[in-house]
């Protein structure tokens, strides 16, 4: 019996979906408005890991999905 999970590799498919997602995704930095710390997140949405401060939703740099596009819904 193996000790590592044993994953499943992604079907073509999958793999285009997730490079078109990846794509779109930039991995941004700044300070904690709260403590200071510095922090990354993803299209300008923050959260800190030291003290729980979260930016609201609409100061990212992209537009989010209407609800009903949502592909977590």
């Amino acid at each position: 019996m193996s000790r590592h999970p044993q994953h499943n590799r992604p079907t073509p498919e999958q793999a285009v979906a997730a490079a078109e997602f990846l794509a779109g995704q930039e991995i941004t930095h700044t300070e904690c408005r709260r403590c200071g710390s510095g922090i990354s997140g993803i299209n300008g949405r923050y959260a800190c890991g030291h003290c729980g401060w979260v930016n609201h939703w609409s100061e990212g740099h992209t537009v989010l999905p209407p609800e009903d596009q949502d592909p977590v819904r």
